[in-house]
């Protein structure tokens, strides 16, 4: 009795939530496959180089802070806003601001004129059309809070390009284009419930992934069982030797959701723990403190101009910052590797190995350092899917709770990474299952693009079917209408 009861609810269970939910397992598998070639909008540092004008080494007449005065500082930037260079400053704890590099003066927000000039110069066409926004569909996420409010200029070609140029900093910070926004209107937006207007209010959003993802991990799971519990795949068989006892729709349905059924529940499952939720990978990191105590210089010198201009005539970006407690720059060009040099002299920047490990206690200054490894290749926690992650790199954990890892740039020491036992696990339960990205895969093109094809058409036939399944037992009618 309880066994024909359980089984009841099963069913019932099942079906139902199923027919509430199966278009979004066809919305999700079809723009999971987008997004495998179109990610969401963004633009990369490379992208961000190719756009900004060589530095005017000519008009740069003033330096970023008077002599000595360069104490509390994280970084400071050289780089060029419309046809005027630039010095953009971020102290460690007060707020980052600008100076112009031939006055010595504040800028003033941006304008419409200045804006047009910055976005026909970035993209090297006309703007047809500009007009201040707060956001869009594209502009929504919050890091783009601090660059608020955003002009949109729209320029001629037929790409249909769109840069977001800041307000507040004359930054680009953002292009699109019509091919990019096409596919992500199938893709990313469908994928991760991304409409504007849900958007706008993260934590409603990430409510709603949460709640809307989290019944469809039941109805995987019920089918599972469902399908397991009518297969006979041994001697004893349906009538013709069948192993399942559906016809038509439903036999596609049964067959295809077994096939792709633990993928399914991997992907529904790992979609689910995109938003974190209950916090569970929640972690705090290494201390901001301790990360300045590792990196910090006492104060960043002004770079050697001559030196920078001799050593990197068309260089599009300066940045001087530090690593343990040594001032280093770096000449940002498009293409290049960017080599670190010391910013008075021009001298290759450079710091022992030994020396490196053994300021790195620093970052965890409670624990100690259990193991020291030099990465030449990527492994399951350093990879990227798209492009390269810089190597060698040097790998150090340590003893604390979290079991920190962090990972240092073996030439300078910077802090290019860090994770901790929640992170990893995190690593595993999501990014793999989600996105499919072991090295073996990512290794061997097209091996990934096999395997989840592969799996989403599983996935895809058993949706359309439960999608067909479900029209069909809506539109019958009920015992009463019959009886009637």
């Amino acid at each position: 009795m309880i066994w024909h009861t359980t089984k009841r609810w099963l069913y019932l269970t099942h079906r139902w939530i199923g027919i509430a939910t199966c278009l979004l397992f066809v919305l999700w598998f079809v723009s999971g496959l987008v997004m495998v070639y179109v990610p969401f909008p963004s633009l990369d540092e490379d992208e961000h180089l190719a756009g900004l004008a060589p530095i005017a080494w000519e008009k740069v007449e003033h330096a970023p802070f008077a002599p000595g005065a360069g104490t509390g500082l994280r970084e400071v930037v050289l780089e060029m806003r419309d046809d005027r260079p630039i010095w953009r400053v971020k102290p460690w704890e007060a707020e980052p601001y600008a100076l112009w590099a031939d006055s010595g003066l504040a800028p003033a927000a941006v304008g419409r004129e200045e804006a047009l000039r910055i976005a026909a110069g970035f993209g090297g066409a006309e703007v047809q059309a500009m007009r201040r926004i707060y956001n869009d569909q594209w502009s929504v996420p919050g890091g783009f809070d601090r660059y608020r409010p955003l002009w949109k200029a729209e320029l001629a070609g037929d790409a249909g390009r769109v840069l977001y140029v800041s307000s507040t900093s004359g930054q680009v910070v953002l292009d699109t284009d019509r091919q990019e926004r096409f596919w992500n209107w199938l893709g990313s937006v469908p994928h991760w419930l991304y409409p504007r207007a849900l958007r706008e209010d993260q934590p409603l959003w990430r409510q709603v992934v949460m709640w809307v993802s989290g019944p469809c991990i039941v109805v995987g799971l019920t089918g599972i069982w469902i399908g397991l519990m009518r297969l006979r795949a041994g001697k004893r068989r349906f009538k013709g030797g069948r192993m399942t006892p559906y016809r038509g729709w439903m036999k596609w349905h049964h067959v295809s959701g077994l096939i792709g059924s633990l993928f399914l529940i991997l992907w529904i499952f790992s979609g689910w723990l995109s938003v974190d939720p209950f916090r569970l990978f929640a972690s705090e990191g290494i201390a901001p403190q301790a990360v300045r105590d590792y990196q910090a210089a006492p104060a960043l010198p002004a770079p050697d101009l001559a030196t920078m201009q001799r050593l990197a005539p068309d260089a599009r970006r300066v940045t001087v910052s530090s690593a343990l407690g040594r001032p280093l720059v770096r000449l940002q060009r498009p293409g290049s590797d960017d080599p670190a040099f010391d910013p008075s002299t021009g001298a290759a920047f450079a710091v022992p190995e030994k020396t490196i490990v053994e300021e790195a206690t620093r970052l965890v200054p409670e624990a100690q350092i259990a193991s020291v490894t030099t990465l030449t290749r990527p492994d399951a926690y350093w990879y990227s899917v798209r492009g390269e992650v810089p190597l060698p790199v040097l790998r150090v954990r340590f003893t604390d709770p979290a079991r920190t890892w962090v990972h240092l740039d073996p030439v300078t020491g910077e802090l290019l990474g860090q994770s901790d036992t929640r992170r990893r696990v995190y690593r595993w339960l999501f990014d793999l299952f989600h996105r499919w990205d072991l090295n073996v895969l990512l290794n061997a093109f097209p091996a990934r693009d096999v395997v989840i094809w592969l799996m989403s058409i599983a996935g895809l036939i058993s949706s359309v079917t439960a999608v067909y399944v479900g029209y069909v037992r809506l539109r019958r009618p009920s015992p009463r209408r019959r009886q009637a």
